[in-house]
């Protein structure tokens, strides 16, 4: 028997989808438009393309101008951060647009995956694309082939733009010019072109902090003490740890320039990651004036090992804002692990226990309780000793500021300093702080006295 086949017309345009236009109903249409830099003749492209689509939706009688959605001086190589088109596909989603028209391809992506993922998660929902460059309209049967070619070639384009520009950047790199953004770091402004000059407001901080650090205090003190002082860090924002560490390591304040400590590692993240010896660098002795001198700049970066190395051999994660000289200096003969100060008694006196006795159990150490007074006694014995036996140590440190490398003759100077003060009485935080490297348990009443000069002296409290 025949079969019978009736043919139900269609509706609705092929074209304009599930949300196309119904009998007399116009289509909500947006515009798309982006511009990638922030050069002025892109910024006066970017006013003219809101202009031209407002204009176009408007004149065109069967649309209705759904908004125009931009993203100003925004890379096309990542949706990530393009707050317009984000917007623009929320709006999709929620059923406000029926249809979207933009200049190219390039304009609405350069990255081929975002390109076929947004077009065809719009034509699932029955929204077209029109690219006016391409004449391509992604709801037509040989758009998404189209399409698919000519997004490939956008992102090509983008490498090659990416390629270009790296390229420029390193030659000047060769030449010793740098690519700065000097918003992000203190004590240094650009005059126009490009050098570093000192600003001497912010410089005083950075010489600051050197010096703090220098003298012994951790970083998390030197954070607080800015934070105290009403100082607002780099882009107004608090005084993180990781913030001054990287000023005391930064070689632009004694005069030095690296380049391309970093690298972008894929032009469609923008990801930027550190230089471990992927890429090449550039290193530029004394290009600009100093905030620091080389010497104590030079000093600092020892120190700042010597801390890291000492972390490690005591097992701290990072150094803690003192407690009063002895804080973190006490180390225990046994286990090899810092001390940590407590009240005993009725009337709040204070005393060290071994970190790792107090937090594992007192199976894991034999190290000794230790009265906070047996430590004043052992580095007042101990310094005092060294202050008898100065003529010694004077021909000593005379010689490390001759032949010693930047820390040591920073150490050997601040021990001849100190020695005006005399022998002590009073044990002063801040001396302790100055001078001390570490002082060994041996038991309650025996320690080794270790100075950061390198004097070492062996005392009895009993």
């Amino acid at each position: 028997m025949k079969k019978s086949v009736t043919v139900i017309p269609a509706k609705r345009s092929v074209q304009s989808g599930k949300r196309g236009r119904i009998g007399n109903k116009k289509l909500r249409v947006a515009a798309y438009c982006r511009v990638s830099t922030e050069h002025e003749e892109q910024l006066n492209s970017f006013e003219n393309q809101v202009e031209y689509y407002t204009q176009y939706i408007s004149n065109k009688p069967d649309y209705d101008l759904a908004g125009i959605y931009a993203d100003e001086a925004i890379s096309g190589t990542s949706t990530r951060r393009r707050e317009g088109f984000n917007r623009m596909i929320a709006d999709c989603d929620a059923g406000k647009i029926d249809f979207v028209i933009t200049k190219s391809i390039s304009r609405f992506a350069r990255n081929t995956q975002d390109c076929l993922s947004y077009s065809r998660h719009l034509k699932s929902l029955g929204i077209g694309i029109y690219f006016e460059k391409e004449n391509i309209n992604t709801l037509e049967a040989a758009g998404e082939l189209l399409f698919t070619i000519l997004s490939s070639l956008a992102q090509e384009e983008s490498r090659n733009i990416s390629e270009n520009s790296k390229w420029g950047i390193r030659h000047g790199f060769k030449n010793g010019k740098p690519v700065l953004n000097t918003t992000c770091f203190w004590g240094y402004d650009k005059d126009k072109n490009g050098k570093l000059i000192v600003n001497r407001k912010e410089a005083k901080i950075v010489k600051r902090i050197y010096q703090r650090f220098i003298e012994g205090q951790t970083i998390g003190r030197i954070c607080r003490e800015l934070e105290e002082d009403h100082i607002k860090g780099i882009m107004g924002g608090h005084w993180a740890h990781q913030v001054v560490k990287s000023i005391l390591s930064n070689e632009k304040y004694c005069g030095d320039l690296l380049m391309q400590k970093t690298y972008c590692e894929d032009f469609l993240t923008k990801k930027m990651v550190k230089n471990n010896g992927e890429v090449d660098q550039y290193f530029v002795e004394d290009d600009h004036e100093a905030i620091i001198p080389k010497d104590e700049w030079k000093a600092v970066q020892l120190e700042l090992k010597r801390r890291d190395d000492f972390k490690n051999e005591v097992g701290i994660i990072k150094l803690a804002e003192r407690q009063g000289g002895f804080s973190q200096k006490v180390v225990c003969s046994c286990c090899g692990k810092t001390y940590v100060r407590r009240n005993y008694g009725t009337k709040g006196e204070k005393a060290w226990y071994c970190s790792n006795k107090k937090n594992n159990g007192a199976h894991v150490c034999n190290g000794a309780f230790v009265r906070e007074e047996s430590l004043n006694a052992a580095f007042k014995i101990a310094w005092n000793s060294i202050v008898q036996e100065k003529d010694i140590h004077i021909q000593r440190w005379d010689e490390a500021i001759e032949k010693g490398d930047p820390l040591e003759r920073l150490r050997a100077k601040q021990m001849k300093m100190m020695m005006d003060e005399g022998m002590v009485r009073i044990v002063i935080p801040e001396h302790v702080i100055y001078v001390l490297e570490r002082i060994i348990v041996r038991d309650k009443y025996v320690f080794e006295v270790r100075f950061l000069d390198g004097t070492v002296k062996n005392v009895s409290v009993r």
